[in-house]
């Protein structure tokens, strides 16, 4: 009995098939939809964290200022803009020039005053305030100003602060001693 063995050639050349190919392309079009999707997302993150550390910037400056000058300085929240002014300025109209236009810009050095220095928030961001022993979030609007105190002896009130853009928020709450972000929570969408 003889076994003989009989090698069969594949005359198919090596490749991908369309199958294969359309899989591939496939998982290549989700990831860069996820990737996409993150950056998005990311820029609202990055907005509200931008504007929550300049919103910091501004406080822990009033605070350093009002201990050297010992004069109470405040922020002022208003619709669109946070300011950093003497205290005794603070929750005035604005000073406007006959053309209507706002007197001011960053930083303001006016007779007799000490500096002023103010954020304009990009982007529609909308800025609420809770006080000290609060629930209530109290919203910037064109008519409301709000006014947060900091003593020469380095105290200022303890509240938090919401930004809101769109479906996306940024909570800091401070604290009274030293004007830093004491809790920070994001939810950017």
């Amino acid at each position: 009995m003889m076994i003989s063995a009989v090698r069969t050639r594949n005359n198919r050349t090596r490749g991908f098939s369309l199958l294969e190919i359309v899989i591939v392309l496939t998982i290549a079009a989700l990831m860069m939809g996820g990737a996409i999707g993150m950056m998005v997302y990311s820029s609202d993150e990055r907005v509200l964290r931008n504007a929550s550390g300049e919103i910091e910037l501004l406080a822990k400056r009033a605070r350093t200022t009002a201990i050297l000058l010992q004069t109470p300085y405040a922020l002022e929240f208003r619709e669109g803009i946070v300011k950093l002014m003497p205290l005794a300025e603070a929750g005035r109209d604005e000073k406007r020039t006959a053309g209507g236009r706002r007197i001011g810009g960053e930083p303001v050095v006016q007779e007799g005053s000490g500096e002023r220095w103010e954020y304009p928030l990009e982007g529609g961001i909308q800025i609420f305030v809770r006080r000290w022993n609060s629930e209530e979030w109290l919203a910037t609007r064109k008519d409301t100003v709000h006014v947060w105190r900091f003593d020469p002896d380095g105290l200022c009130e303890p509240i938090s602060v919401r930004l809101a853009l769109e479906e996306s928020w940024a909570e800091d709450t401070y604290h009274p001693l030293t004007a830093t972000i004491r809790e920070s929570l994001l939810e950017a969408r």
